[in-house]
């Protein structure tokens, strides 16, 4: 494993040591779930005793072939603790960016629904500003999607079509995903309101209010942060 790989599974392996026993558990999306799915399973198999909640096809399959009991988010009044990534973490105020996996909407969901939301990144995903490096997933129907891409140009953002193959990117929702550049965004929550109330749009990858606590990979170990009130109940 490349020393940034080692790094992410040493964070994975500390957010998956936070999960107790009768826990229902938030499964990610992306290459952090890649790495803690398969952690999580082993101590399963160990005897651990717990319910995940995937929050994409992708980690469902992942999980089942860890043999992870899974619930679907209907089923559960309240998760316990999800552990997920993000493309892009503002430490001072816990903001982040997600969705470059494509999950974006069911991640939030599962957040919103969650307890203590747990994020494990890389170094290399904090940032001083959200938009400094990576653009903003937008997920929009299909029908009109042109036109919701004008309405988010003209927020100042820089819309393109997410590909895969040469053909749409299609979630598991079954809409389609803009990448919005916006470059550093000044006021998170003012344009995380105005992309939501526009025609279209289903979600947005902006997360703020969401995450409890970040745990930073980099060479010098593991850090963990706690946001104010960080294991309080929302």
């Amino acid at each position: 494993m490349q020393d940034a790989d080692a790094q992410k599974l040493a964070a994975a392996r500390r957010a998956v040591a936070l999960v107790e026993p009768g826990m229902l558990v938030g499964l990610g999306s992306g290459s952090t779930a890649e790495l803690a799915v398969p952690e999580l399973g082993a101590r399963v198999a160990a005897g651990l005793a717990i319910t995940g909640v995937p929050t994409s096809r992708r980690t469902e399959d992942l999980a089942r072939r860890h043999a992870i009991p899974l619930a679907d988010l209907n089923a559960v009044a309240r998760l316990d603790l999800t552990i997920d990534g993000a493309d892009e973490a503002v430490l001072e105020s816990f903001a982040l960016v997600k969705g470059r996996g494509g999950a974006l909407l069911r991640e939030k969901l599962v957040a919103a629904a969650t307890a203590r939301e747990v994020i494990v990144v890389d170094a290399s995903k904090i940032v001083p500003r959200l938009g400094a490096r990576h653009a903003v997933p937008v997920e929009v129907v299909p029908f009109g999607w042109r036109h919701t891409a004008r309405a988010i140009e003209r927020l100042g953002a820089r819309p393109a079509p997410r590909q895969s193959g040469g053909e749409p990117y299609v979630t598991d929702g079954g809409n389609l995903i803009l990448d919005c550049a916006f470059d550093p965004i000044p006021d998170p929550p003012a344009l995380a309101a105005a992309l939501k109330a526009l025609p279209g749009v289903i979600e947005h990858g902006i997360f703020i209010g969401l995450a409890h606590t970040i745990i930073v990979a980099d060479p010098d170990g593991i850090k963990q942060h706690e946001a104010p009130g960080g294991d309080r109940e929302r």
